[in-house]
């Protein structure tokens, strides 16, 4: 039986995930007849076509698609396995890291995860991105090292480390009628409401709870941000529906309730690309912000 040749796994990570011949042979340093000429071989090794024209590009077929879910961390495994093992010098470590993450990340557990960078590596700069979005290329084109928040869907090779859970209370400004007595569903739904929406929409988990009693909330105003939505509810009567660990500095001074419904509550999580998995000084970064959040 003749052995395969284990280059071409190399070649079809990188192929899949261009979903171009000639993008993928200026990755790989090659001429786009030699790039041809390799996918021909993959296309004889798998005994499928993988990349098929559909226009001016090629498409995957399903088998590419499977492949492309289990070549990758195949080829990010050898990539370690062959890789030598380095003694990470945090003292002359002297990079910027970016992490996207939401402002009530930052404001609550970036001045912690700052000082901790520094304690270890004083020449580490940390640049926190706002989440415009949760596309995995920006992981995968090192735009991004660290995305934080709820996972959601993600690309296929992406990992993820749960961090911590977090649940939605109400928060209104001291001296807010619902600081005194129980607060109903019936007499939350009556209250007027900020609704949080990147996307700006006006239903969430939370009105799909209401509705299913019976009930609706008037919602006043949309903002994209809590910390928005917790400022907006300061200074007026209006209600915030905020994640509870994301805001314990930026609500100080206000009266805090539980949500008189039931909705899930979200995981925050950690999510990096796998090609940074044995990096050391990346590893050394996750454990960083690792330890801050389970330190709450």
């Amino acid at each position: 039986m003749t052995s395969p040749d284990l280059n071409l796994l190399f070649a079809l990570d990188v192929l899949l995930a261009e979903g171009s011949v000639a993008r993928a042979a200026r990755r790989l340093r090659l001429s786009p007849s030699a790039m041809s000429r390799t996918l021909a071989r993959l296309r004889e090794a798998t005994g499928d076509p993988l990349l098929v024209r559909a226009g001016r590009g090629l498409v995957a077929t399903p088998r590419a698609e499977e492949l492309r879910r289990q070549v990758g961390p195949v080829v990010q495994d050898a990539e370690a396995l062959l890789r030598p093992a380095e003694l990470l010098d945090l003292s002359s470590l002297d990079n910027v890291y970016t992490l996207r993450t939401n402002e009530g990340f930052v404001e609550e557990f970036g001045p912690r995860l700052v000082a901790r960078i520094e304690a270890d590596a004083p020449g580490v700069r940390l640049r926190f991105a706002p989440k415009s979005d949760k596309d995995a290329m920006s992981l995968r084109e090192a735009a991004v090292d660290l995305e934080i928040g709820v996972a959601g869907e993600t690309g296929p090779e992406v990992r993820i480390q749960a961090l911590f859970r977090d649940r939605f209370i109400g928060v209104v400004r001291a001296g807010h009628p619902f600081g005194e007595g129980p607060v109903t569903p019936e007499r939350y739904a009556a209250g007027r409401h900020i609704s949080v929406s990147r996307r700006g929409r006006e239903r969430g988990p939370i009105d799909e709870a209401l509705s299913a009693l019976g009930l609706q909330r008037t919602v006043l105003c949309m903002v994209s941000g809590f910390s928005a939505a917790l400022a907006m509810a300061r200074g007026s009567d209006l209600i915030a529906s905020v994640p509870e660990r994301h805001t314990v500095g930026a609500r100080a001074g206000m009266h805090s309730f539980p949500l008189p419904v039931a909705i899930v509550d979200v995981t925050i999580s950690m999510l990096w690309h796998p090609r940074l998995d044995a990096d050391p000084a990346q590893r050394w970064l996750r454990d960083c912000v690792r330890e801050v959040c389970v330190s709450r």
